[in-house]
Order: structure tokens, then C-alpha cells, then sequence
């Protein structure tokens, strides 16, 4: 995710400038070629953004050293009912192996529905919290899933809240500036500029609801024992808890909770 935010501040607004100041010059069909050979090499400029910032890191030695990425949540095209029922069966098993000596594990749980900072604490009360997950509902686009780090509850979500609103804000600015850029006479400049300015739209959007501390979470992973996951698992804002004994840290496990709209399945990518 980095990386692709480093594409979308670098690499994007730089392309946006290029064509703006093309569409100042040429015919529209020559300018319309050029748009086409130069979005073919923001792509590649993506590209080589992506193998830039991989560079040394060598994945496949880092994983070896500290372990591989364990995946927590509901699948890509799989059912939800059933990802919610072998989350009841797996809390079950772990619950029954609380007296040969589990402890505390790590687990993601999903709500029912979206929620405020404020209502988390009777739901996550008890137990550690280590983030939480929330997006923007009822936007006719598809607004973005953030990772919000809560050791606090309901404060953390908050501060947390107003540092994704003000990054909204910077990004709405951004897209208008880039918008502002091209001409609205030009079809292929006008396809662009419309882009940018419904990014620029969601982006406020976002920025509005969470500066207002919008009802916006939707999953939190949390660190505790079988018995007191079982607990949380039973309140009426909880739609499942799935137990990851196998995450040692969080940093090298991704969680993909259901959003609370979808009833039956996660769409394929």
C-alpha cells in the first residue's frame, strides 16, 4: 500500500501536469495520440516506482527470517455466513483448549454494522486493542478502506480520525489543482479533469466524515484470551470473531474483515 500511495503522489500528479501542458499545443487528435503513448508510460513508470521501492528489501529472505504472511478474514469469493460459522467453530475449538494451556491470541473481529469512536468501548471493552479498520459508508464511489492503530479506545480512533481527514484534504486539493489544469473543450483533457475532480469529490467527503468523528468502523483485531473473545463474540454488535493463534505480529499478518453491507460474499478482485 506504500508503494501505491507513492505512485498516487508522485507519479500520478506528475503525468496529470504533462498532459496539461500538451493540451495547450497540437490538434486534438494528435494531443489524444500523445495522451495514449503517455498513459501507456505512466504504467510503466508505475512500474518501474514499484521495483524502486522493492529494491533491496529482498522479500523472499525477510519472510524466511521472521515467517510468512498469514492471512486472517474472509476470502476473496467466499461466503460469508459460512466464514461466520467456522469463526463460531474455531472460537469453540480454542475455547476448549483454553484449560491445556492457551492463552491470549490475537483476533479479528467484525461488527454488524458501522460504528463511532464512541460505541466501540462497550464492545471492545476488556480486552487489548491493537487497530481498528473503518471506511466512509453510503458514498455512491467506493471510498477507502484505512488502518487505524488504537491501543485507546475511544481516543486513539479519534486522533487517528482527524490524521486520515487532514490526508483527505491534502488529496482533495491536489485533484482540483490537476483538474484546474485542463481544458474543458478538449474530450480526452475533459475525461481527465472529470477524473480528477470526482477524486477530488470522495476525497472531501472523507475528510467531512472523519474530522466529524463519522460512524465509520467496521472490524477491529484485538489481543485476548479464548474466554474473553467468547465474550465479545456474544454482544449484539458483533458478527464474528475470527481467533488467529497463528499471528505472532500483526505486521506480518493481513486482516480482511466482511463490510458490514455485504451479506453474502466478498466480490472476486
Amino acid at each position: 500500500m506504500r508503494i501505491h500511495r507513492r505512485v498516487d503522489l508522485i507519479v500520478v500528479p506528475r503525468l496529470g501536469r504533462i498532459f496539461a501542458a500538451l493540451g495547450a499545443y497540437g490538434s486534438g487528435r494528435w494531443r489524444l495520440r500523445l495522451f495514449t503513448v503517455l498513459g501507456l508510460a505512466g504504467c510503466a513508470a508505475m512500474l518501474v516506482t514499484v521495483a524502486w521501492a522493492s529494491r533491496g528489501r529482498a522479500p523472499d529472505e525477510r519472510t524466511a527470517a521472521v515467517g510468512p504472511m498469514v492471512h486472517v478474514g474472509v476470502g476473496q469469493g467466499q461466503s460469508i455466513p459460512q466464514y461466520v460459522s467456522s469463526s463460531r467453530e474455531e472460537l469453540k475449538l480454542l475455547r476448549g483448549r483454553q484449560n491445556a494451556g492457551v492463552g491470549e491470541t490475537y483476533a479479528l473481529v467484525s461488527l454488524g454494522s458501522y460504528l463511532a469512536p464512541d460505541r466501540l468501548t462497550p464492545v471492545l471493552g476488556g480486552v487489548a486493542v491493537a487497530e481498528v479498520y473503518a471506511r466512509v459508508p453510503g458514498a455512491e464511489a467506493q471510498t477507502q478502506i484505512v488502518r487505524i492503530p488504537a491501543f485507546r479506545v475511544p481516543e486513539d480512533v479519534v486522533s487517528g480520525m482527524l490524521t486520515v481527514a487532514v490526508r483527505k484534504e491534502i488529496e482533495a486539493g491536489d485533484f482540483r489543482a490537476l483538474a484546474s489544469q485542463l481544458s474543458e473543450a478538449d474530450s480526452a483533457e475533459e475525461w481527465l479533469r472529470q477524473n480528477y475532480l470526482g477524486g477530488a469529490s470522495v476525497a472531501a467527503l472523507e475528510a467531512l466524515a472523519y474530522r466529524s468523528g463519522c460512524a465509520c468502523v467496521y472490524a477491529a483485531v484485538v489481543r485476548a484470551t479464548p474466554a474473553a473473545l467468547d465474550r465479545i463474540a456474544a454482544r449484539p454488535e458483533v458478527r464474528s470473531v475470527d481467533p488467529a493463534p497463528e499471528v505472532t505480529r500483526i505486521d506480518l499478518a493481513v486482516f480482511l474483515a466482511p463490510l458490514p453491507e455485504q451479506s453474502w460474499g466478498v466480490p472476486p478482485a
